[in-house]
């Protein structure tokens, strides 16, 4: 702002603050739906949530996250009215002048590069660079570990090893890159493309998200048949960024300049937890009902349930047990049908109702280890194995 080619942003307010027009006030809406809610269901937001050491700590960082979100949005406004300012003919750029709507994204980098001193404009795009990056490798590497956990454990192989798992884990990482890298060099607006990403995410993701905290009686069928339709609404509702033409023709549709004004995105992830919930609510009455048969139950989420599996982890492995004093059906609601991982240790940002980790481990040594000798009685000697002196 201390650059001789800039003029004070006060008296340029005709250049870089615009006007809502009525017609429009529907997308604005739709898109700030979008940024509010459409944020939540993110991978790497839940990164830092399920990291976090209590509830009250993730409670927290969401809160501040938030605010900061508000706060982080004002340096980026700045440097827009900065660049609107600026007499770029004062400067050593040599583009077009005014810089043109489609060389948008470049005003950040033409900023640091022209109107501040050589120093700053290292850091700020090493900085830049920096935090792509680092989101970069954190989505691929999210991306590959649900690969090799919910579908290649899941789906595939059942009963791979903790090591298989890591391997395929790791060649996905390549799988992840390779791919990305050619989406980023084949696609003309990678703003676009994370645009269709956000939609995607609050049209099919945040309904589920909802029906899986709040709603206990949805399942495996309501949120496939949910993710089909919330997918067929918004692709259908075209996206210009990529390229994309509509195939279904939304109210107050402006078919001269192609562009959807009703807030479809919104009204799709509504139609998307709607349909969760009927196809949720149908699917169960069906099975529960016995209108269709147990072994249709194909998902074995509403009535061919399989027993719950408690995990004991050691130094060695990971070894599981099943018994029958804590065995029961999986009810996410329920106190005892808990799933140890990771050496017995649980994230207490994930406790289940008021059972503390203390009160887990006892109940897992009284179910599965026998009582030590000392507490037999002399009658009830033969049911443990035979104790041999050192």
């Amino acid at each position: 702002m201390m650059h001789p080619a800039v003029e004070s942003i006060a008296n340029t307010t005709d250049k870089w603050v615009g006007k809502v027009e009525t017609e429009d006030w529907p997308i604005y809406i739709d898109t700030l739906l979008l940024l509010i809610f459409g944020g939540i269901p993110w991978q790497v937001y839940f990164q830092r949530v399920l990291s976090a050491k209590s509830p009250a700590r993730a409670q927290a960082l969401s809160y501040i996250a938030a605010l900061g979100c508000v706060v982080m949005a004002i340096p980026p406004a700045i440097i827009g009215a900065v660049a609107a300012s600026t007499d770029w003919n004062a400067t050593e750029y040599t583009g077009t002048h005014p810089i043109p709507a489609k060389d948008a994204s470049l005003v950040l980098p033409l900023v640091l590069q022209y109107l501040t001193p050589v120093w700053v404009s290292f850091i700020g795009l090493g900085a830049v660079s920096a935090a792509v990056m680092s989101s970069s490798d954190s989505s691929i590497l999210g991306a590959s570990s649900m690969f090799a956990r919910n579908i290649y454990k899941t789906l595939i192989r059942q009963n791979a090893s903790e090591r298989e798992v890591l391997m395929v884990m790791r060649f996905a990482i390549f799988g992840v890159g390779a791919m990305a890298t050619i989406m980023g060099v084949t696609i003309e607006s990678i703003y676009g493309l994370w645009f269709l990403c956000a939609d995607l995410v609050y049209v099919m993701l945040f309904p589920q998200l909802l029906a899986v905290i709040y709603l206990d009686f949805t399942n495996t069928y309501g949120s496939l048949f949910a993710y089909i339709v919330g997918l067929v609404l918004r692709i259908g509702g075209g996206e210009p960024l990529l390229g994309l033409t509509p195939f279904i023709y939304y109210p107050m549709y402006d078919y001269e300049l192609k562009a959807q004004r009703f807030p479809f995105r919104t009204l799709s992830m509504l139609v998307t937890l709607s349909a969760t919930v009927l196809m949720s609510a149908l699917m169960k009455v069906l099975f529960e009902r016995e209108i269709l048969q147990r072994k249709y139950d194909i998902f074995r989420c509403v009535v061919n349930i399989p027993e719950d599996t408690v995990r004991i982890g050691s130094e060695i492995g990971e070894m599981s047990v099943m018994n029958p004093k804590i065995t029961k059906t999986y009810d996410a609601t329920a106190d005892e049908g808990l799933v140890l991982m990771n050496g017995g240790k649980m994230n207490p940002a994930l406790e289940v109702r008021d059972i503390s980790l203390g009160d887990i481990n006892t109940i897992n040594r009284s179910a599965v280890l026998p009582p030590p000798y000392d507490s037999i009685n002399a009658d009830d000697s033969d049911a443990l194995p035979p104790k041999y002196d050192d």
